[in-house]
């Protein structure tokens, strides 16, 4: 799959980063390896829902996903939210707040 084609079955989303789409895989690697980061990750849902999840946690939450970070900053990643605006970015993150709370789900047979 290239990296501009997510899996919505992996609860995959795409951000625009530096020009090129970037794959977010919300794997349990990076789920961890952001919770270690940012606290419980149902905590973050939660903030996220009552709208008070901050860009700083956005960005670390999109930059621990990212499927391949080679030759990216963090600063990068955050610039392209900005960049895109919170409208937009809210996009991909709805993608992995939703495999965050649900899961993957395959597809009925």
């Amino acid at each position: 799959m290239s990296s501009d084609q997510a899996n919505p079955w992996r609860g995959e989303a795409v951000i625009v980063v530096a020009g090129q789409p970037r794959l977010l895989r919300p794997s349990f690697t990076a789920l961890v390896a952001a919770e270690e980061e940012l606290g419980p990750l149902f905590t973050l849902v939660e903030r996220a829902g009552a709208g008070q999840l901050r860009l700083a946690e956005m960005t670390a939450l999109f930059w621990h996903c990212l499927a391949d970070r080679a030759a990216l900053s963090r600063d990068a990643v955050g610039e392209a939210v900005m960049a895109q605006g919170l409208a937009q970015a809210s996009k991909p993150l709805r993608v992995l707040l939703a495999q965050i709370l649900q899961g993957s789900a395959a597809p009925a047979s």
